[in-house]
Parts: C-alpha cells; sequence; structure tokens
C-alpha cells in the first residue's frame, strides 16, 4: 500500500469544484507575481531601448513604446562599438575557462581521489576564503598583478590580469570535488588493477562521467567574468581592450539614456542564452553528485 503523502491541500478538497478554482487562482496569482518581479525588468529594459529620448525621459514612464525606434539598437552597436567590446570579453570568458578546467578539476580530482597529506585541512582553507567579501581582495590582488612575484612583470591591460585570478575558484573546486566523491571507488580499483595511472583515469574514467558538472563549472567560469565589473575597471584602462561592462559604463556620457539602455539590453543576451539553453544541464549537474550509490 503507497503511503499517503502530507500536503496544504487534502485530495479530497482538491477534488471539490471550489476547491479547484481556489487552487489554480492562488497558483495563478503566484506566477504572475513571479514572472512580474522576474521578466518585468528585463521587458523595461528591451522596450526602454526602443523609445524616443522625449519617450525614454517621460514621467510616469510609458507602458509600451508610442513610437518603436529599432534604430536605437544598431546606432548603439556602432556608437559604443559594442562588436569589439564582446570580442574581448569572450576572449577573457573562454580564457578564464580554459584555465579552470585545467586547474580546477587538478585540484578537485588530488583532494578527492588521490588524498593528498593534510587534503582536509587544504579543503577547509579554500572554503574558508568563500567567507571573505572579494571587494577585500581588490587592493593585494591589484598590488600581485602590478608586480607579479618572482617574475616582476605588470600585468595590467594584459588577458593575464583577467585570467590569473579566476583560476583558483574554491566554490568550483568543491562542486567538482563533490562529483569526484560520488564516483565508485571500485571504477578506480579497477583502473588501477589494469595499469592506469591516475593522469589516465582521470582521463578515461572520471572526465567523461563528469560532463554534467564540467558544464556547470564552465557555465559558472563564463557568467563571471561576463558579469564581473570592479576588477576589469581597475585593470583595463586601455578602451580597446575593456569588457562590455566596463566599455558601456566608460562612454555612457556620450550616448543618449535610449541607446545606453539598448547597449545594456544586446550584453545582457549571451548570458540569458546560455541560461535558457543550459538550464537543465545547470540542474542536473548541480544535483547529480548529491547522493551516492
Amino acid at each position: 500500500m503507497a503511503e499517503s503523502q502530507r500536503t496544504l491541500i487534502s485530495p479530497a478538497a482538491l477534488a471539490r469544484p471550489r476547491g479547484k478554482v481556489l487552487y489554480w487562482t492562488a497558483f495563478a496569482l503566484v506566477m504572475l507575481v513571479f514572472t512580474l518581479v522576474f521578466i518585468g525588468p528585463l521587458y523595461w529594459m528591451v522596450t526602454s531601448g526602443l523609445k524616443t529620448t522625449q519617450e525614454f525621459a517621460q514621467t510616469p514612464p510609458t507602458l509600451v513604446p508610442g513610437e518603436v525606434q529599432p534604430d536605437n539598437y544598431s546606432e548603439a552597436w556602432n556608437v559604443l562599438d559594442l562588436a569589439r567590446l564582446l570580442l574581448n570579453t569572450c576572449v577573457y570568458a573562454f580564457g578564464a575557462l580554459a584555465f579552470q578546467l585545467v586547474f580546477d578539476v587538478a585540484a578537485a580530482y588530488s583532494l578527492s581521489k588521490l588524498r593528498p597529506v593534510l587534503g582536509k585541512v587544504i579543503l577547509g582553507a579554500m572554503l574558508a576564503t568563500l567567507m571573505i567579501p572579494a571587494t577585500v581582495l581588490v587592493v593585494p590582488q591589484y598590488l600581485t598583478v602590478l608586480d607579479v612575484p618572482l617574475v616582476d612583470r605588470n600585468l595590467i591591460n594584459s588577458p593575464w590580469v583577467i585570467w590569473l585570478p579566476s583560476v583558483t575558484n574554491a566554490f568550483n573546486i568543491f562542486l567538482l570535488k563533490r562529483f569526484f566523491d560520488s564516483i565508485p571507488r571500485e571504477l578506480m580499483d579497477a583502473a588501477a588493477m589494469d595499469g592506469a595511472s591516475p593522469m589516465r583515469t582521470l582521463r578515461s574514467i572520471v572526465l567523461p562521467m563528469s560532463r554534467p558538472i564540467l558544464g556547470v563549472v564552465s557555465i559558472f567560469a563564463v557568467v563571471a567574468v561576463w558579469k564581473d565589473f570592479l576588477w576589469p575597471m581597475l585593470t583595463l584602462p586601455d578602451p580597446s581592450k575593456q569588457t562590455l561592462n566596463v566599455g558601456i559604463y566608460s562612454l555612457a556620457a556620450s550616448v543618449p539614456e535610449n541607446q545606453l539602455i539598448a547597449a545594456l539590453a544586446i550584453a545582457s543576451i549571451p548570458t540569458l542564452v546560455i541560461f535558457l539553453v543550459f538550464q537543465r544541464n545547470i540542474m542536473h549537474g548541480l544535483t547529480a553528485g548529491s547522493l551516492k550509490g
């Protein structure tokens, strides 16, 4: 006999006409509120980019543009040179992704399967860094990239100033380690008995099984660089090397507000597309290592 599930509303109450009406009314109201909260700002941003300068400054604001100006988007693209800014951001984001996949996977694999001495202490120290606000680390990081120890090199205005600080991401290492922990130890032992080295085991067994979490880490790495503002603003003063967010901010005073909003809408498209396309992968990757067995 199947166990009955306790709910706020009993199945008998839901089966009645009045219960169905109340249930679907409450459901529709909740969905409407959440839709307005999350979709409302996006709608305002997209439609504001289609308004004229006068209508954009109008009080109270109009919900639907009275005169649609799609040229605002093309002018924002050309005036702000969004193509160059997008290319710069892609170089920084996918370069950081490549470094994170190499070093974070190696760190997580070592902590999970190779069991180094003081591994738990190292993991605890890494997780403790998540409690430190990112802004606290800006000054020491900036002084470091101004004159990198041992090599005596200034990384300002180079891609390395974005790539290197993003390499060691404690949260991504933790996610990867949790997933690697869920891989049965028997597979590792069988590979070792067949003569596979730890590197061969990682390449042939662990990585093919870890595609969901690698996808999640990849998305987090790209989005983190894409949305970052403070660090690129400090370390990339050269306009030709700036990221999308910093470039739009630097040129904001030289364009009308409606074109500025249009530029922000264009800048939001890549991350929205990434989320909509890979949302199932994100949820699957985050929960894949939660249960063992």
